[in-house]
């Protein structure tokens, strides 16, 4: 099977938008699980609101199903709910210390105009994370910067992605790498009229921390977008 990069039609990479169902990963379905996840909880929506800084009314459309939150949002409410993000794509999952991900088994989120997809991250018993993020043209990470310590290291695949660290904006394109001490306030943007795929690692985290910690936004209230 080819990279997911490489099998998205020449058709969508030209129209700047993408048919995420198309590809053979494993979808998660948000909507069903944000909602068992809160009901074990026993929290109503809007104690969920109050907790992750988000609407009512936003939480609601997302769980049913009538919109995609952004990496923002998503990480907001993984820290709301004290999970590390990848409990969403399954309850459990078992911590190995090697991990082998074939490229037809990568779980993946929809995300606002975009795809996130993990790459290992949520079985491997170390501290690093690595995922890739697909994103439309004109989307991004959120209307919030986030923080989370560690490192993060980013590459750029396809397209063109700016990221702004502390009201710095550094422009990459297809092949441009990029390392920062995440502790700053960071987000992504794809300024391009194509897609944009790039590889994305977090590490050297603090023990004891989970991926649900990480890209926080800001505390203030953030809509769907």
């Amino acid at each position: 099977m080819e990279p997911f990069f490489d099998i998205i039609s020449s058709e969508t990479i030209k129209r700047g938008t993408m048919d995420i169902f198309d590809q053979d990963a494993v979808s998660v379905n948000i909507s069903d699980r944000l909602r068992k996840l809160r009901e074990e909880r026993e929290l109503s929506i809007r104690a969920l609101g109050r907790l992750s800084g988000l609407s009512a009314n936003a939480l609601s459309v997302i769980e049913r199903g009538m919109s995609s939150p952004s990496v923002s949002t998503l990480y907001k409410i993984a820290t709301a709910l004290e999970i590390p993000v990848t409990a969403f794509f399954e309850e459990k999952p078992p911590k190995q210390d090697i991990v082998l991900i074939k490229s037809s088994e990568r779980n993946r989120i929809p995300l606002h105009r975009g795809l996130w997809e993990g790459l290992g991250g949520e079985r491997y018993e170390g501290a690093v994370e690595p995922f890739m993020i697909t994103l439309e043209a004109g989307s991004s990470s959120g209307r919030f910067p986030m923080t989370h310590t560690g490192n993060e290291f980013v590459f750029c695949l396809r397209g063109k992605l700016n990221y702004e660290i502390c009201g710095e904006t550094y422009h990459l394109e297809a092949g441009d790498a990029l390392l920062f001490a995440a502790d700053q306030e960071h987000q992504w943007h794809n300024p391009g009229n194509t897609v944009t795929n790039a590889l994305i690692m977090i590490c050297g985290f603090k023990h004891g921390e989970t991926p649900g910690k990480y890209h926080l936004a800001s505390s203030a209230p953030e809509s769907i977008e």
